[in-house]
């Protein structure tokens, strides 16, 4: 039998094949991997994922281009068809993960940091929690590590987790010795909170506004220094990529100015993509509107491999509006967060009949992990037909509420609701995707010259649920693991000028008309919701095989009938626009997490299925989703500007 593998990994080794052909429509391949060193001890997923993600060094035979000139000089060139510049790094994405890695590799050549809003609106700066680290003389690493894997369901990779929760306590002292303001307790030490599935006070935190004070910390780190370029509204559309042999290669990076509507392209050594989640795949999520899978997509389409992502996490507790005394007028972009810290402070849950619930299902009633909340709340819900359940907080003094969660207080008290008196209407929303590109104990990707870091990457830490506040944390270890090799990466890698026009230039659609194209939004919007209501109908919180059949059936016709009725008003595959591109990216990313989901025969964190509700020990293993041939595959499947390739190997080696 024939396998469809990623190109240059002819060193995997592995003994089953478990998922269905399902990834991209017709001609992609989709497959789930029983990694057979991942059933040995002594084989971590980290070995067997370093393996496989090997660096090689390999020279490209193309002129050479020596950038002499000092730093803060960037060389650009404007043609007809739209603006080049290059640069030595190039960093997709501006939460904590991007800016972090983007100061470290400034020390040695030019930065781009390519972000799709302003250079502040990212999931970073959502985050209200905290970031966990072992700074308590009474925790230790073995603890975080212990909590880690309890929480991912065992699916964790031990040496990944080890390495994070012990290199995790010097990346805090960093960002504070980078300006990064958290708070400490009356003894003068960092006030520490505890939050659901952690055993001990280990959560750094900002008030309820972390993730907002580690972005401003950064963002004036990286205005301040001269070798970084921050490029605002600038939309990633696909990666850059040729093939040196059997490898894949990246290049860079093709962008779309969404203010001056001009496709703008970035060719450099190397490329980290720290492009954050793809919650928008869900009518509810706490994500911001810039999380739409851009990273995740591309990278799948440039032959990146990806892991896990059946793994959604819901959070158990987004701020449910029609809960609110005053319910808002204008309907929210995202779901307001209401932190786990509210629970680790010692919230309690309760339906609409004030009756306590999480005792019903768990030891650790609200200090359980997030998926077991999240579906035990989701339990509720339906059981009693209701919309939304209480948390309540205000049996604390109300000083201690105020001066720990001033910002939900904020929100709450607009819709006239004081959380010091009342409890909180809460409903779970999508949150974080666990699953991602797969990728190495140093950022390394399979495909060479592209490194991932925070959401977007998945790295083995999270296995099949994130402990909460290890999300921040991961993203700071891997950035800052991602820089040496970047650096010896770009030292032996060449960039000519003429490498701009290896590729046809995707273009804007001038030539469609503006009715056409405000038709086009419009039905692109409508197309965007149907999706979003597909996910959340039968691919939710609880699963089921049919129920994931059903979704994979009526997104593949969604998604057919919206590219037809694109292309019969004039679209045209090679143009690009903002509502088009995020389109096509939130179909991918949904078609992935429904595919990897029909794979795993199993309940396991985040991924809970009634047709098999327990836990098999045969199936801890992560899911790989491998590059795939999607020559006729749907728009969303394949690069604007060129195609990838596929080796088949026939038999695979035991």
């Amino acid at each position: 039998m024939a396998t469809g593998i990623a190109t240059g990994s002819g060193q995997l080794h592995f003994n089953d094949i478990v998922g269905r052909g399902l990834g991209c429509r017709q001609n992609s391949l989709v497959f789930g991997i029983a990694f057979q060193s991942i059933a040995l001890k002594e084989h971590s997923w980290s070995f067997g994922v370093s393996k496989f993600l090997q660096i090689q060094k390999y020279n490209l035979a193309y002129p050479i281009y020596e950038n002499s000139k000092p730093f803060r000089t960037v060389t650009a060139s404007c043609l007809r068809g739209g603006c080049t510049k290059y640069f030595d790094f190039a960093v997709i994405g501006s939460g904590v993960a991007g800016l972090r890695y983007a100061l470290e590799v400034a020390k040695h050549g030019t930065v781009a940091v390519i972000t799709k809003a302003e250079s502040h609106e990212s999931n970073t700066n959502y985050a209200q929690g905290g970031v966990s680290a072992v700074l308590c003389p009474t925790d230790s690493v073995e603890n975080h590590m212990r909590d880690t894997i309890v929480a991912g369901a065992y699916l964790c990779d031990e040496e990944t987790v080890r390495v994070v929760c012990t290199e995790g306590p010097d990346r805090i002292r960093e960002l504070i010795a980078m300006g990064a303001s958290f708070d400490h307790g009356e003894d003068g030490n960092l006030h520490l909170a505890r939050e659901g599935g952690h055993s001990h006070h280990r959560i750094v935190h900002a008030a309820d506004m972390t993730g907002r004070e580690i972005e401003r910390a950064l963002l004036k780190a990286v205005i301040n220094d001269p070798n970084i370029f921050v490029f605002e509204h600038h939309f990633a559309i696909d990666l850059l990529t040729s093939q040196d042999g059997a490898d894949t290669v990246c290049h860079g990076v093709d962008t779309l100015n969404t203010e001056t509507q001009q496709v703008v392209r970035f060719i450099s050594k190397v490329t980290l993509l720290a492009s954050g989640g793809a919650g928008h795949i869900y009518p509810t999520t706490t994500n911001p509107p810039v999380a739409t899978g851009d990273g995740m997509a591309m990278a799948h389409r440039a032959q990146a491999v990806i892991s896990n992502m059946e793994f959604v996490q819901f959070h158990p507790t987004a701020l449910a509006d029609e809960g609110l005394p005053i319910t808002p007028t204008k309907t929210r972009e995202n779901a307001f967060l209401i932190t786990e810290a509210v629970r680790g402070a010692g919230g309690i849950l309760y339906n609409l009949s004030m009756e306590r619930f999480m005792p019903l299902y768990d030891e650790r009633a609200e200090l359980a992990p997030r998926d077991v909340v999240a579906r035990s709340i989701d339990d509720q819900l339906k059981k009693r037909n209701e919309n939304y359940v209480l948390l309540d907080i205000s049996h604390k003094p109300r000083e201690k509420i105020l001066a720990h969660f001033p910002n939900i207080a904020s929100e709450c008290l607009q819709y006239g609701l004081d959380i010091t008196r009342q409890p909180i209407p809460v409903v779970p929303a999508a949150h974080y995707m666990c699953g991602g590109v797969r990728a190495g104990l140093q950022g390394e990707t399979n495909v060479h010259g592209l490194y991932v870091a925070g959401e977007v990457a998945c790295t083995g830490l999270h296995g099949a649920n994130r402990l909460a506040s290890n999300s921040l944390l991961e993203a700071l270890v891997f950035a800052r693991r991602a820089v040496q090799p970047s650096i010896n990466h770009m030292k032996g890698s060449k960039t000519a000028n003429s490498s701009s026009e290896w590729w046809a230039r995707p273009v804007v659609p001038i030539t469609v008309g503006k009715d056409v194209l405000n038709k086009i939004r419009r039905r692109t919007r409508e197309v965007r919701k149907e999706l979003q209501l597909i996910m959340w109908e039968y691919v939710g919180i609880v699963r089921s095989t049919t129920r994931l059949e059903t979704a994979e059936q009526r997104i593949g016709k969604l998604e057919l009938s919206w590219e037809a009725y694109l292309f019969q008003q004039g679209w045209e595959p090679t143009m690009v626009g903002l509502d088009a591109c995020e389109m096509r990216n939130l179909f991918c990313c949904a078609k992935l997490v429904v595919s990897s989901a029909l794979a795993r025969h199993e309940s396991r964190g985040l991924h809970y299925t009634t047709d098999f509700p327990n836990v098999e020990e045969s199936k801890r293993l992560p899911t790989l989703i491998l590059p795939c041939s999607a020559v006729n595959g749907t728009w969303s499947s394949r690069q604007l500007h060129k195609q990838g390739c596929v080796m088949e190997v026939e038999d695979p080696v035991i």
